[in-house]
């Protein structure tokens, strides 16, 4: 059931038009007392109508962004994305992580409930989808970056993950390989199953090994196909990150990459320049995700309905030395 405004009240002693002074900024509500109700209001979990606050006290002039991590490796590039196109609209960006799991999202919560911003961008943290579908029933605008194959209710923008695995399929194909190892993410991801397909829809084969996107998970990994005698001529890996640990595994082995081996990643980070060779990678363009997400959450926010399917990018292979 959800939290009104009377059951805050309640809880806090006070009365409802106290509590709507607190949630709005308006009218003298004494400090000790205001406090009391912004405490009830993150114990209680209440939402108020977005409608309802911003014909009471207009708009903050803020956007939140909600994100797993900061230390993603594209997350920064994304990020930067969103800034820009917040700041020139001469809006404010608040920036929540959740990397204290529950209590990261207890306290972005008790930010929502004070409605400490107009609406939200979100790169989905895991396990937190239905509680942000119910804050957007409740009246939260909210743009969703990359779905991961769920499709909410609400807007979203993605790339073209499924041409993108069949992109990198192509171009090792056409390069004479034959035997490719395809190293995933992990499977629940939406990305991971539409880039698996792409690839397979191409160069179908069945030696795919499910990894966690890390550098070690993709250098376990060939290290153990290897003591096998497990026999591949490429490998598509589904980030930069396990493809940069796939490189070093192969270079260990005494493996050339391109000759032996070729070596195809997937987003297109600051690093794939710079690996040993320089990684073949398809890029995903993840400063204008941020950009569109930001300019559709504005638009919403100005008036303008949202599109009813997501807003779609496309992927590009970029290649270098690792898959010539």
């Amino acid at each position: 059931m959800r939290v009104t405004i009377a059951d805050v009240a309640r809880e806090a002693g006070v009365s409802k038009t106290t509590v709507s002074r607190v949630i709005n900024t308006k009218g003298e509500v004494d400090r000790t007392t205001a406090a009391r109700v912004r405490e009830v209001i993150a114990q209680l979990g209440y939402v108020p109508s977005s409608g309802a606050v911003g014909l009471a006290r207009g708009s903050s002039r803020t956007v939140g962004m909600l994100v797993p991590s900061l230390t993603w490796p594209w997350m920064g590039e994304l990020l930067q994305g969103v800034v820009d196109t917040v700041e020139a609209a001469d809006y404010g960006l608040l920036l929540f992580t959740c990397n204290r799991g529950a209590e990261s999202v207890q306290r972005f919560t008790s930010q929502v409930s004070a409605r400490a911003f107009d609406g939200l961008v979100v790169v989905e943290p895991e396990n937190t989808l239905g509680h942000l579908t119910e804050l957007h029933r409740d009246g939260l605008p909210i743009v969703l970056i990359d779905d991961r194959g769920h499709h909410p209710e609400f807007p979203s923008v993605v790339t073209t993950n499924h041409e993108g695995g069949a992109s990198a399929a192509r171009h090792l194909h056409a390069a004479g390989r034959t035997r490719p190892l395809v190293l995933t993410g992990p499977q629940h991801f939406g990305c991971v199953r539409d880039r698996t397909a792409g690839f397979r829809s191409v160069l179908p084969t069945g030696l795919v090994v499910e990894g966690d996107f890390t550098e070690r998970g993709g250098r376990l990994a060939v290290e153990e196909l290897l003591a096998r005698d497990v026999t591949f001529d490429s490998v598509f890996a589904h980030n930069d990150i396990s493809a940069a640990g796939v490189l070093r595994a192969l270079r260990a082995a005494g493996r050339r990459v391109p000759d032996d081996i070729a070596v195809v990643g997937f987003d297109d980070i600051p690093m794939a320049e710079h690996t040993e060779p320089p990684l073949t990678t398809v890029r995903q363009p993840t400063r204008r995700m941020g950009e569109t997400a930001a300019r559709m959450l504005l638009s919403h926010l100005g008036g303008t309905p949202v599109p009813e399917g997501p807003a779609v990018l496309p992927t590009e292979l970029v290649v270098r030395h690792s898959a010539p």
